[in-house]
């Protein structure tokens, strides 16, 4: 096996093709830093994208997500798509299994090479893009998926533990192209069939409120890393994500390993005039194994939920504006909260799953010297939530302001509270920040008697009943009426205006 490692790792160097992928992956992590620190501009779809001038770890983890997304399932295909393939085209089984080694060591040999090189680069990618953003940004902190700034040496070894995370991935979807490489014996489909598995994975994460499919899927595991971001951390769907790449790996080998242990090549080679028939075949095949899928994503615990994203968000708002006010010159007391009362509900269905319809209300009471005890302020964001629990809340810049503030000395800076990006624990206890009142378990929070909602705990009760003496009844019933209404606005079906017909 160590021979056939050997002799495939130096074929697998010596082509074009690997030396391409080399250079792109240590080339192109500078050459995004590079263009990034020459432009105003920030990926601000992807999560820590609005940081990249602020932070250079955020370089590495954009370049990251990316590269999860398409960047893996091409380089798994690229590397091993062609290599059991190549031996049935150019005619070399029979050399390769009567004078040189057996089936068990080639298969190991070449699967123990093709992984080997993926490994290697990825940790190409980690180390060149976290080159580029400590060269053209800096070691600066970063704003974690929550809204905690993360210190600089404490962001350097998250960053690179994501980037290790990722090596499970990339290697369940090369044993995938090792799968295509010895079941179809043609190297195109070897080299595409994981491009086209990572899509349709990521079209399923799109549908469905379930999370026993969605967790099954590789595409869901690359986004593990996103817990330790997180405030609070968590690593329960990385440990799970690790474990569903595992099964994936044990199962592509084990099935290339037996359809390679079964064939025949003694005999002469047949000459098939190719047909339609065995490509419709696989086609009908696949398209019903997409179809029992997707109606499967339904299946499950939500993991998605609105007790999870109130209490979410509450967190990450609240963060958000303590560093807002620090970073305009501000005191802030340490630790220092946000009273919020949150109400976060869908437009259309059920308030519970994936989506771009949510819309969150955060009910500030600022509290104020004199015979005003507290000034209401809701603040509305609309929020786009993805199965992983991650999520994207944009509030109008007539609460919150424009993306870019200016703070001592004429530095533009970005605002924190413009855009939030946060991400929960889709598998743990719904806990609601201290100072804050958040749903529980998906059941509407409503006002109580028209003076304010409901606490969840002791000393939640105890802080709002304080509030409530202190602001007195006007105010807390300004609150419940708010909160009334934003809920009956969430919960009204949208009907569409029908034309008055003519006399």
């Amino acid at each position: 096996m160590a021979s056939v490692y050997r002799a495939e790792r130096r074929k697998l160097l010596a082509q074009l093709s690997t030396r391409v992928l080399a250079l792109a992956c240590t080339l192109g992590p500078l050459a995004f830093g590079a263009i990034l620190s020459l432009q105003s501009g920030v990926p601000a779809d992807t999560l820590l994208g609005v940081w990249v001038h602020t932070s250079g770890y955020a370089v590495s983890l954009v370049v990251l997500g990316f590269g999860g997304y398409l960047g893996f399932p091409v380089l798994a295909g690229v590397l091993a798509g062609d290599l059991f393939s190549c031996e049935d085209r150019y005619g070399t089984w029979k050399t390769v299994l009567t004078r040189s080694r057996s089936r068990k060591e080639v298969f190991a040999g070449k699967a123990l090479a093709a992984a080997t090189l993926a490994s290697t680069l990825v940790a190409l990618a980690a180390l060149s893009s976290l080159l580029a953003g400590l060269l053209f940004t800096g070691d600066q902190p970063l704003v974690g998926l929550g809204g905690n700034v993360i210190p600089s040496g404490e962001c350097l070894w998250l960053v690179l533990v994501s980037w290790l995370l990722g090596v499970p991935v990339v290697l369940a979807f090369t044993s995938l192209a090792l799968l295509f490489s010895v079941a179809t014996r043609n190297g195109i489909m070897g080299v595409l069939g994981p491009v086209l598995v990572a899509l349709v994975m990521e079209l399923l994460e799109l549908i469905g409120s379930g999370s026993w499919v969605h967790t099954l899927l590789v595409a869901s595991a690359f986004d593990d890393w996103h817990g330790l971001l997180s405030a609070p951390r968590f690593y329960g769907t990385a440990i799970v994500g690790s474990c569903v790449c595992i099964l994936w790996v044990m199962g592509c080998l084990g099935a290339s390993w037996l359809i390679l242990r079964r064939r025949d090549f003694a005999g002469a080679p047949l000459t098939r005039r190719p047909g339609w028939v065995v490509p419709v075949r696989a086609v009908l095949a696949a398209a019903a194994l997409i179809v029992l899928l997707g109606a499967g994503t339904s299946l499950g615990p939500t993991a998605v939920t609105r007790a999870r994203l109130e209490a979410s968000i509450s967190s990450a708002f609240s963060d958000l504006t303590v560093l807002q006010q620090q970073e305009l010159g501000r005191a802030i007391a340490k630790g220092a909260k946000l009273h919020l009362h949150t109400i976060c509900s869908r437009h259309a269905g059920r308030s519970e799953g994936p989506g771009d319809d949510w819309t969150c209300t955060l009910t500030v009471l600022n509290a104020l010297p004199g015979s005003e005890p507290f000034i209401v302020t809701p603040i509305v964001y609309d929020v786009s939530a993805k199965s992983d629990g991650c999520f994207k809340a944009d509030a109008p810049p007539s609460f919150v302001g424009q993306q870019m503030m200016t703070v001592a000395h004429g530095r533009s800076v970005v605002n924190p509270d413009y855009t939030i990006y946060a991400c929960f624990d889709t598998t743990g206890a719904v806990k609601c920040p201290e100072g804050s009142s958040c749903g529980r378990g998906g059941t509407t929070v409503g006002p109580r008697r028209g003076k304010g909602p409901t606490a969840t705990s002791k000393g939640e009760r105890k802080n709002l009943l304080e509030a409530e003496k202190a602001a007195g009844g006007a105010v807390m019933q300004e609150v419940g009426e708010a909160q009334r209404r934003e809920r009956r606005a969430a919960e009204k079906p949208i009907e569409a205006a029908e034309p008055e017909a003519g006399g």
